[in-house]
């Protein structure tokens, strides 16, 4: 099968190339998958560059989400059978013509939706929800603080928080992406570069829960807008990792601050996430109501160009790879 092998240096052009490899196997509990579509996302940036090593057991390949059909079932899987549309969180191994998975980690694709809007889906609506409504708590009636609303991860939440019953609050850099995240059901969409963020939160009325993949630079602002029992949630720290923090906030507000990874969860606790993400939130996409927009597709042997293009900024929603 064709994979795209990290062949060495950073830059994508350097870095990323194709290459053959043996078809992997299915072994007890999991499915093979012949990958249509795996979506790109930071993370495999960051591996790229040296920064993300797998996980021990999973391939060195990258690629964290893909869709496509079922093609080979391992002993003791009863749930799939050949030829099933499904995608799937992976450990890595995405970018590739096959993937072999562990059978609960896969979601069957709702009617309606192709393979790329399909690989557009489980890091990241995985991430929301473990992020966003379990250790955030976020409940209908709350208001949800999104910083980078118009990333792959940004427009997700937006969509699920709105499917849940709460108001979004989105920050974005530059009017269009502003534009974009009102478009997409934000109730507040602020541009970053040019509105007084702290101000504007405020007069809205503070938020709940912040979705935060600043990290840094929105530290004071998120302690500042956050309502009393406000949870901070960090995923992703592209200004920074560290910050200041005023205890005496946290004490008078009662904030809870936390953060999370997902790809080094173990094999148990990304299942039972699976199955609560298809009880929750597969509904959602099945209706219509979370769809997340795919801003831009590659062929496989092109993934430096993918890479180029996330590593841009300029993006709004997934991009994703075909193969």
């Amino acid at each position: 099968m064709r994979v795209i092998e990290i062949a060495g240096g950073s830059g994508p052009a350097e870095a990323l190339t194709v290459s053959e490899r043996p078809d992997p196997v299915a072994g007890p509990g999991q499915i093979r998958i012949r990958i249509r579509a795996a979506g790109v996302n930071r993370p495999d940036l960051l591996q790229r560059r040296g920064h993300y090593p797998p996980p021990p057991g999973a391939p060195d390949i990258l690629g964290l989400e893909v869709a496509g059909e079922v093609d080979q079932i391992g002993p003791g899987v009863d749930r799939w059978s050949v030829g099933d549309r499904v995608c799937a969180l992976l450990g890595g191994g995405g970018y590739a013509d096959h993937a072999v998975v562990d059978a609960r980690h896969a979601l069957p694709i709702p009617e309606g939706l192709d393979f790329v809007q399909a690989a557009a889906l489980p890091e990241t609506v995985c991430t929301v929800f473990a992020n966003v409504f379990e250790a955030g708590g976020l409940k209908a009636g709350e208001t949800l603080l999104i910083h980078g609303a118009t990333s792959g991860i940004g427009v997700t939440a937006i969509q699920m928080a709105k499917a849940a019953g709460a108001r979004v609050v989105a920050t974005s850099r530059g009017a269009d992406k502003a534009a974009a995240a009102r478009a997409l059901g934000a109730d507040l969409s602020l541009d970053a570069r040019t509105d007084d963020l702290e101000a504007a939160i405020t007069a809205f009325g503070g938020v709940d829960v912040v979705l935060d993949m600043v990290g840094a630079d929105y530290a004071a602002l998120n302690q500042a807008v956050l309502k009393p029992f406000g949870r901070w949630v960090v995923i992703a720290t592209l200004s920074g990792a560290k910050a200041e923090i005023d205890l005496m906030q946290v004490m008078l507000k009662r904030i809870v601050l936390t953060g999370s990874t997902l790809r080094a969860r173990p094999a148990d606790e990304k299942a039972r996430l699976i199955a609560a993400v298809q009880a929750v939130a597969w509904p959602w996409v099945a209706s219509g109501a979370l769809r997340p927009p795919v801003e831009a597709t590659f062929p496989l042997e092109q993934a430096a160009a993918a890479h180029l293009r996330l590593e841009a900024g300029d993006h709004v929603g997934k991009i994703v790879l075909t193969a």
